[in-house]
């Protein structure tokens, strides 16, 4: 009876250890991203670092979500076609003949030719450059030359209104060109919900400033520290300096919406003036709050916006691998006629600010092949909106990896 009770307590004891093994294995690292702030630890390095977790993100992150492609602006004539490489993905953004924004497979329907490698105006159709098939604007196949033989322009296994161009679901708003690659989100308006209602006194058109309002920056990190460290104002008095003497960290708030976005606000904003004190026009209608305000949010998962009572932003985050991202960035304003000097003393700005953040998230993707470093500490104060976005990523990597396993 006493070899019994050893017995028991031997086994009671391994068993317990055993189950305790198992939930420490459970607890990934992923994991602990979903901890309460106070607990919680950064993602896994690998996040940023590996190619297998880059590709993984792809499809739970960015084909599954409204992700942003590119801006509306870049074609702004009918006719207009863009070549776009997102995510390894060819696409091509048109402007077609009837004036609707359209997002293609860059890539024929006969044998997978890549259809146009240049911006250009598109004057007639979309045509192949290998056996000559032919698309409108609107993608739907008009001419497959000899696909019967020689001089027979139709064969009857050839259903033209079955071979039309991949079309990408897409929507435009703010002029972002927002696309949804697997098709299997809800509606985009009611998606965007609740920044529209938050933003709503700049529901209004936007006009881009030209060529002077415009920049990119290839810079050598993670798209996701791109994400991270424009949503916090918590660097603002070291890495900006300048702009921490008129907007201090401590006019700033955080802004947090689970499962959307998450940024900062300014209460006092201070606008762009010319030399004889010229500055630009207001958004019409737009409240009191706004005349000393602006806000910044990151709209999961790769757009940047920012708007203030005279002008407003859009940064596009196009990764180019796991350690490299196209920043695009475009300006807007409430007019379609603006100050010239004005337009390129902002540009200046903007592009300084943006500059600046260069040496922090290429030190942050260095410090990732760290195999030391554990995710990091959050302050609680601090870091809400970085830990939400975290909280995102984590979230929607699990969730997708379940899915998978159920299928």
């Amino acid at each position: 009876m006493l070899f019994s009770n050893n017995a028991f307590s031997y086994y009671s004891i391994l068993q317990i250890k055993m189950t305790y093994d198992a939930m420490m294995d459970y607890i990934s690292e992923l994991d602990l991203v979903l901890q309460n702030i106070g607990k919680a630890r950064g993602l896994p390095n690998a996040n940023y670092i590996t190619n297998e977790a880059y590709e993984e993100e792809k499809e739970a992150l960015i084909f599954n979500k409204w992700a942003g492609l590119a801006v509306a602006s870049e074609v702004p004539n009918r006719g207009d076609v863009v070549p776009v490489i997102f995510f390894e993905l060819p696409l091509l953004l048109v402007h077609d003949k009837s004036g609707e924004i359209r997002v293609f497979l860059n890539a024929c329907r006969h044998r997978g030719m890549i259809l146009i490698d240049q911006p250009q105006n598109i004057k007639g159709a979309i045509r192949c450059p290998y056996h000559s098939w032919c698309y409108s604007t609107e993608g739907k196949l008009i001419n497959t030359p000899h696909v019967g033989g020689p001089g027979h322009n139709t064969h009857e296994d050839m259903r033209k209104d079955k071979l039309g161009l991949r079309e990408i679901t897409s929507h435009v708003w703010r002029d972002v060109v927002w696309i949804n690659v697997n098709g299997n989100q809800k509606n985009f308006r009611s998606t965007i919900a609740s920044v529209v209602e938050r933003w709503a006194d700049f529901e209004k058109p936007l006009y881009h400033g030209g060529k002077d309002s415009r920049f990119d920056l290839l810079v050598n990190c993670n798209w996701k520290l791109a994400v991270e460290n424009y949503c916090e104002s918590y660097h603002l008095p070291w890495v900006h300096p300048g702009l921490n003497t008129y907007s201090r960290l401590q006019d700033h708030y955080n802004i947090e919406k689970s499962e959307l976005f998450s940024g900062q606000g300014t209460s006092l904003y201070k606008q762009i003036r010319g030399k004889n004190d010229e500055k630009f026009p207001d958004f019409r209608g737009i409240s009191k709050k706004w005349r000393d305000c602006a806000e910044y949010l990151a709209i999961y998962p790769n757009v940047l916006l920012g708007v203030h009572r005279d002008h407003a932003f859009s940064v596009i985050l196009n990764p180019q691998g796991p350690e490299k991202t196209l920043e695009q960035v475009n300006l807007y304003y409430a007019q379609k006629k603006t100050n010239r000097k004005l337009r390129k003393k902002n540009l200046t700005q903007w592009k300084k600010v943006f500059s600046e953040d260069i040496f922090v998230v290429e030190g942050m993707q260095r410090g990732r092949h760290t195999r030391f470093f554990d995710g990091g500490k959050f302050s609680p104060i601090m870091d809400g909106p970085t830990h939400c976005f975290h909280l995102w990523v984590a979230s929607n990597i699990m969730g997708n990896r379940e899915r998978k396993n159920e299928n």
